[in-house]
């Protein structure tokens, strides 16, 4: 069962707002009729912090260009989860 969402927040590195940034606060903003907590998440970084891993584990360019965008997103998710577990 789902107990809420996870929106992506895609911050500027100095932690300004975008227009990308803004587009995420719409979208989200048109899931509230589904009346489940939106948590607008901080995304900087993920993409570099998969990237590295996949670096480690000797994945090729091709393999890692073929699956980042979905493991970004799993490592926003586990970042969410694990900050909301933290909270209580």
């Amino acid at each position: 069962f789902v107990v809420g969402i996870v929106v992506g927040f895609p911050l500027n590195l100095d932690g300004s707002q975008s227009k990308q940034t803004q587009a995420a606060k719409s979208f989200a903003q048109n899931l509230r009729p589904l009346g489940l907590p939106i948590f607008l998440w901080d995304e900087r970084w993920s993409t570099q912090a998969v990237t590295r891993d996949l670096i480690a584990a000797d994945v090729s360019r091709k393999k890692r260009s073929q699956v980042i965008d979905q493991m970004a997103a799993a490592y926003i998710l586990q970042g969410a989860i694990d900050g909301l577990a933290a909270i209580g």
